[in-house]
């Protein structure tokens, strides 16, 4: 399984068209055929900082997924909402292992 946890901070004000950004590419990854995992997480020390958990059967789904409609109007819509740029960090998943 290849994951990709991405790292968030946004800037003050824009947390709800954020979540709402966040809500439509969440739905729509998740009806894609490679994605089994797609989680949007929100720190509780501070609510300006935001994770994405995602999980695909391999690498390409996740290539694929950056080629979706729904990926670049996220990424679009969100863009003037981060204070400090994203970080995305990527890992082969040991356990749970398989993913079903």
């Amino acid at each position: 399984m290849y994951t990709v946890f991405v790292r968030i901070r946004v800037t003050p004000g824009s947390e709800a068209a954020f979540i709402a950004a966040c809500g439509d590419n969440h739905r729509n990854t998740r009806r894609e055929p490679g994605n089994l995992r797609f989680d949007v997480l929100r720190d509780h020390a501070d609510p300006l900082r935001f994770y994405l958990y995602e999980v695909y059967m391999d690498e390409a789904a996740f290539t694929a997924h950056q080629q979706t409609a729904h990926y670049f109007r996220w990424k679009d819509t969100v863009a003037p909402m981060m204070a400090e740029p994203r970080v995305a960090e990527k890992a082969a998943s040991l356990f749970p292992e398989p993913w079903a």
